[in-house]
């Protein structure tokens, strides 16, 4: 069966200011692929729900987001940016997947087994148990060739594979092979503690991507250094990284000298908070600018709602036909 598709589909919760894990692990990465790809990135409110936020601060930090995206240099004519509420399609299709899904599938996912500390899962929310399914459901809908993904989500990238070949065996061969695309960008970890990946929980030890230059440099200038583990620390490679993603050439320089003993802390925090800044001031402007245009950022939400339901549509009545249900509603 011909169905559209997309080439390229990525998805990222509402749920506050991007900070650099989130522009060097996908978001600089999408801005590269939509130059040669045909790009669709969800908004996804609808697994935010899983965090129970509160009703205003969810719609006005979806809008931040798309704002947020817009600065880092995502661009509305060149892909579709659009929000995953605005199409009911996600949730009808998470219902038919969960009828394919298993429930010991589902409780031995990483996630699942960290958000009810291991043993205890009595307390932890349903929603957390079937968001893998819903996050199948987002990818299916689309039919992309690619899903951009960290490691920390290949898990829930096998679990749509598994599904989708299910589905096929169960009713027809109606969805295509999903292959994953994996940034080759490692991990940023808190600058305060850095066995742990950065995090906007963690305020001190994040840099936002609209950080002003004074907190910048400040937030840099304190970021832990020294474990006891020598020149070579978490902390240390933490910032060599960093270096590296903006200035290949200069880190390496830098981790050559780290590993000899040449390396002065003081003096890496310096050209750290300085590829930052010079990085970080552009998307600062721009999101500027687009705080002062609300209604263009809705209209390109509307747009992307569209222009997503032109390709979901036609799927999910495939689907709905494949398995049973009655006529795609008009």
């Amino acid at each position: 069966m011909n169905l559209p598709s997309v080439d390229m589909l990525s998805g990222i919760q509402p749920t506050g200011r991007l900070h650099l894990g989130n522009y060097l692990g996908a978001v600089r990465e999408w801005v590269k692929i939509q130059e040669n790809e045909n790009l669709f990135v969800c908004l996804v409110d609808y697994h935010a729900l899983t965090a129970a936020p509160l009703p205003d601060s969810l719609r006005a930090q979806t809008r931040s987001l798309l704002v947020d995206l817009l600065a880092c240099g995502l661009d509305p004519e060149e892909s579709v940016l659009f929000c995953q509420s605005d199409l009911p399609e996600h949730i009808e299709l998470f219902w038919i997947l969960s009828c394919v899904a298993r429930f010991g599938e589902m409780a031995r996912m990483t996630q699942f087994k960290d958000k009810g500390g291991g043993t205890d899962t009595e307390s932890v929310g349903l929603g957390v148990l079937n968001y893998p399914v819903l996050q199948a459901a987002d990818i299916l809908l689309y039919g992309p060739n690619k899903v951009p993904v960290g490691e920390d989500q290949a898990q829930h990238l096998e679990l749509t594979r598994e599904l989708l070949r299910r589905f096929n065996k169960r009713y027809t061969p109606l969805f295509q092979e999903v292959r994953a695309h994996i940034p080759q960008v490692g991990k940023v970890l808190s600058l305060n503690q850095p066995s742990r990946k950065m995090s906007k929980s963690d305020p001190t030890g994040c840099v936002f991507i609209d950080e002003e230059a004074e907190s910048l440099l400040k937030k840099v200038k304190r970021a832990v250094t020294d474990s006891g583990q020598g020149a070579l620390s978490p902390g240390v490679l933490n910032l060599l990284g960093i270096l590296a993603s903006f200035n290949a050439e200069e880190g390496k320089k830098a981790h050559k000298e780290a590993e000899g003993g040449q390396l002065r802390y003081g003096d890496l925090k310096v050209a750290v908070a300085g590829v930052l800044e010079d990085a970080l001031s552009g998307i600062r402007e721009e999101k500027r600018a687009w705080l002062n245009r609300p209604d263009r950022v809705e209209e390109i939400l509307q747009e992307g709602a569209k222009a997503a339901r032109r390709i979901a549509q036609p799927r999910l009545a495939a689907i709905r036909d494949v398995v049973g249900l009655k006529g795609y509603p008009r």
